[in-house]
């Protein structure tokens, strides 16, 4: 018996097959992203940016790897170790991955549709035959409008926004780390002022003691003396206490047990020198969320046009292979036209819903804009107004201790009371602590400026390897 045939005739499938690589050919163009961002790029706040910051700047290119500029390896280590443990920023990589995976699963729906089926059966009555099918099908979607595109396009600038933020994520983590590192240290400054202050005070009663005994102090004096010897307790006892908490702040940003038992430095490193800025404008093309802002309205560009084109008839195409035992082959062709006539508004308010969404995401980049500026104009006035402070403070901690050595003395011998020493040593304490405050808010505010200017915290050649890129 000759096995049977399995020719396919294509040739009624011709013209359903020409009508589909006609529709493909006339498919409708894409806006480019230039085209999706048009409409930031000569609003109000791209038209009034001035040509140099209104505080004192120095010029010159805005530098990447500042993080080494402060010349400290342990503060390196530290920011290493939070780039790979700290749980805020995998949470940024996931979102970074879910992003991706929409974006290809947007773009299969440029691409066709295959899938097998298949079927037997196989009576137990006498003389019956068995029946046997084995189907292929392919369906697939004609983009001619470019509504599927859009959508991709959308789905793509969305992934871009959320690399960005990744990025900028990383780079406000690893001042984070700069911020709580320094801040630790002068908790950790303070706290050994304040040791050294309850040590003057416990000396401080032993002389008043002494002096009453011989005749030369009074009981008001020795009641003095212990009052601030309680406070001078007190104060280190609050200095300890926010040292702790500086510590697992810090060791929280690490991804480690808040347990405030990390090793810090017993000195702050020095205040490096003035860093260039670079102009205005160009914070837009640097600073990563300001990149993501601006990838967002784009989305929203296209999640309108899209909406748009929801109006417009869809064709589908769907070709079907199929082998069975009675008839050997059977192929089909099928083309469908579906046209939105009467949706009851769905439509009509999904394309408000998008041009709603694309007027925040315009209002929201001009925000996000202004406040880029706000916070570089603010870290360079700091920087001149931080560093006279230390100066000033410098003088009054020196001049303060001076005079607070030659009351004590004075007291000593009998010249003035208790009290006076002591209202000169709180000028000299308050002065101290208040100048360790601001070196501390210097380094601070340098790590703040070289956020707020875009600047990568790592080397370029190691942010060439960043898993994430613009």
């Amino acid at each position: 018996m000759p096995k049977p045939s399995l020719q396919i005739d294509l040739f009624p499938l011709l013209p359903s097959l020409l009508l589909l690589l006609l529709l493909q050919g006339c498919a409708g163009q894409v806006a480019t992203h230039e085209e999706a961002v048009a409409s930031i790029k000569g609003d109000a706040v791209s038209k009034h940016i001035p040509k140099k910051f209104a505080a004192a700047a120095r010029e010159g290119t805005v530098d990447d790897g500042w993080l080494k500029s402060f010349k400290d390896p342990k503060l390196d280590d530290l920011v290493n170790e939070a780039l790979k443990k700290n749980p805020g920023l995998k949470i940024r990589q996931a979102q970074v991955e879910q992003a991706r995976a929409f974006v290809a699963q947007a773009e299969s729906k440029l691409k066709p549709t295959v899938g097998l089926s298949a079927s037997a059966k196989d009576t137990e009555y006498k003389g019956a035959v068995e029946k046997s099918f084995a189907g292929l099908n392919v369906s697939w979607e004609a983009d001619v409008w470019g509504r599927i595109r859009t959508g991709v396009a959308a789905k793509t600038e969305n992934m871009q926004a959320t690399e960005a933020d990744y990025k900028f994520a990383r780079q406000s983590l690893a001042a984070s780390v700069a911020d709580g590192w320094f801040m630790a240290i002068t908790a950790k400054l303070q706290h050994r002022f304040a040791q050294e202050i309850v040590g003057l005070q416990k000396k401080n009663l032993q002389i008043t003691r002494a002096r009453q005994q011989i005749g030369q102090g009074s009981e008001r004096d020795v009641h003095l003396a212990k009052g601030s010897l309680a406070s001078a307790r007190d104060a280190a006892r609050s200095a300890l206490a926010a040292y702790e908490n500086s510590l697992r702040s810090l060791e929280l940003l690490l991804g480690r047990y808040p347990s405030a038992d990390l090793k810090t430095a017993d000195k702050l490193v020095a205040v490096p020198p003035p860093i260039p800025t670079g102009i205005p404008s160009e914070i837009l093309e640097r600073r990563p969320d300001l990149i993501a802002a601006e990838r967002q309205v784009a989305r929203a560009f296209y999640k309108e046009k899209e909406a748009n084109l929801l109006h417009l008839p869809r064709f589908t195409f769907s070709i079907g292979f199929g082998i069975n035992s009675l008839n050997n082959a059977i192929a089909g062709l099928a083309a469908g036209l579906f046209s939105p006539l009467y949706t009851g508004g769905a439509i009509e308010a999904e394309v408000q819903k998008a041009t709603a969404e694309q007027k925040a995401a315009i209002a929201a980049y001009a925000q996000k804009a202004l406040q880029a500026f706000k916070e570089v104009e603010t870290s360079l006035a700091a920087e001149e107004h931080l560093a006279k402070r230390e100066e000033y403070l410098g003088i009054k901690e020196k001049e303060n201790k001076i005079a607070y050595q030659q009351t004590k003395k004075q007291y000593e011998i009998g010249q003035i009371p208790l009290l006076d020493v002591l209202t000169i040593q709180q000028e000299w304490i308050g002065a101290k602590i208040a100048r360790l405050d601001v070196t501390s808010k210097r380094l601070v505010n340098r790590v703040r400026l070289h956020l707020a200017l875009g600047g990568s915290f790592e080397q370029p050649s190691m942010e060439a390897k960043s898993t994430v890129a613009r």
